[in-house]
């Protein structure tokens, strides 16, 4: 079985898939809020999928990192409109210190092609 990987660079891929599966690297994007880096990092997220002929109603499984596990409702305002709701991942959520302070959400997703 071969592997894909995409976007790799010295460190990582942002994706990687191996038969049927896709591994997407954590996904965070700037803004001033913790709504707007995830409406930007879930719309890199649908990006990569769409690359790999792959879509939301295809998640298996995400895990969100929060800087603030307060900011919960916050984020879940924003998944609650992008998720496929007939469809819904297993998911996991969790407060975690972040690459740099100004990463305040990272989702990190694996998908069925």
């Amino acid at each position: 079985m071969t592997i894909q990987r995409v976007q790799p660079g010295p460190r990582m891929s942002q994706a990687v898939v191996h038969g049927d599966t896709v591994y997407l690297a954590g996904q965070v994007a700037e803004g001033a809020s913790v709504a707007e880096q995830s409406r930007a990092a879930l719309a890199q997220v649908d990006e990569l999928l769409a690359g790999v002929g792959s879509d939301r109603s295809k998640l298996l499984n995400v895990t969100i990192y929060l800087a603030d596990i307060g900011s919960f409702a916050e984020m879940n305002s924003v998944w609650d409109t992008w998720v496929d709701g007939a469809n819904p991942p297993a998911r996991a959520t969790v407060e975690a210190k972040l690459a740099t302070p100004d990463f305040l959400v990272e989702f990190a997703v694996v998908a069925a092609r």
